[in-house]
C-alpha cells in the first residue's frame, strides 16, 4: 500500500509530489541527497558501527532522553527504524568524506590559511578629509586614545564598539583594508586612506593565526566534499540539459 501524505486530512497524491517539489524549489535539495546516496551506497557498517551512528546522531541533535527522541520522531513523522537509517546515512557520509579527502586537509589548509586567519582592528571613518587628517595626527601624537576618538567622531557602526572590529576573517574587510592589515605589525597606525566616500584610519590590534584544530579540519573537509558534490550535480544537470535538447530535436 502506497503511503499518502496528508495535510489537514487532505491527501496529496503521489503524482503531485513532483509538482510540489518544483513549486517549493526543493528539487535541487533532492538531487543533492540522491547524489550522496549513490556515493555512499557501497559503504558497509557493522552492528557496532550502527549503534555508534545512532548515538552520535542523538548527541549531535541533543536528544538525550526517550521523551525528547519520541517528540523528535513525532515532529518529523518518523519511526525508530527510520531514525536508525538516517543516523547510519550520516555515519556513512562522514566515512565517505574522510576516506576521500581526509588525507588532503593539511595541504588544503595551507592553501586556505590566509582566508582563515582572523584579525582584530581599530577603525575610524569620516567623510571629511580635514577631520580625518586631524584625528590621525592626534592618534600619532598620543593626544587621545583610538577608542575615545572613534566613539566621538567615527561615522560608522564601529562608533558603538569604540572603534573595535573583530575578530573577523582577514578577507572580510574591504580589499584595501585587508591589504593594510595583512602587511601591518600589531599596533601599527595607518594614515587616512580614501575608500569610496570614506576617509579610513586603521590600526591592527591582534592577528589570530588559524590553527588546524578539529573544528577547522571538519570545516575544510566539508568544503572539499561540497566542491566535489557541486561538480557532480553540475555534470548531471549538463547531461540532463543535453538529453532534453536532443529529445526536442528528435521530435
Amino acid at each position: 500500500m502506497t503511503e499518502v501524505i496528508k495535510i489537514n486530512q487532505t491527501p496529496i497524491p503521489p503524482e503531485n509530489l513532483l509538482s510540489h517539489l518544483k513549486t517549493y524549489q526543493m528539487l535541487p535539495k533532492l538531487l543533492r541527497e540522491l547524489v550522496i546516496d549513490h556515493a555512499i551506497a557501497d559503504i558497509e557498517c557493522s552492528a557496532e558501527e550502527v549503534e555508534t551512528a545512532k548515538q552520535q546522531y542523538l548527541n549531535q541533535n541533543r536528544l538525550t532522553d526517550a521523551k525528547q527522541v519520541q517528540a523528535w520522531l513525532n515532529y518529523y513523522r518518523l519511526t525508530q527504524q527510520e531514525l536508525e537509517k538516517i543516523a547510519v546515512r550520516h555515519y556513512k557520509l562522514n566515512k565517505f568524506k574522510q576516506d576521500n579527502w581526509g588525507s588532503k586537509v593539511e595541504s588544503y589548509f595551507l592553501q586556505r590559511k590566509r582566508d582563515l586567519d582572523q584579525v582584530v582592528y581599530s577603525l575610524l571613518r569620516t567623510k571629511d578629509n580635514n577631520t580625518a587628517t586631524e584625528l590621525y595626527f592626534r592618534l600619532q601624537n598620543n593626544e587621545a586614545s583610538f577608542e575615545e576618538l572613534a566613539q566621538k567622531y567615527s561615522e560608522g557602526p564601529e562608533a558603538q564598539t569604540r572603534g573595535i572590529v573583530g575578530p573577523v576573517p582577514v578577507t572580510t574587510p574591504h580589499d584595501k583594508i585587508a591589504k593594510m592589515l595583512t602587511s601591518s605589525e600589531v599596533g601599527q597606525l595607518w594614515p587616512p586612506v580614501r575608500i569610496g566616500e570614506w576617509n579610513i584610519i586603521v590600526r591592527l590590534e591582534k592577528l589570530i593565526s588559524a590553527q588546524l584544530d578539529e573544528a577547522t579540519r571538519q570545516k575544510l573537509l566539508n568544503e572539499l566534499f561540497n566542491k566535489w558534490l557541486e561538480e557532480q550535480i553540475q555534470k548531471l544537470t549538463t547531461i540532463e540539459s543535453r538529453d532534453s535538447e536532443t529529445s526536442e530535436v528528435a521530435s
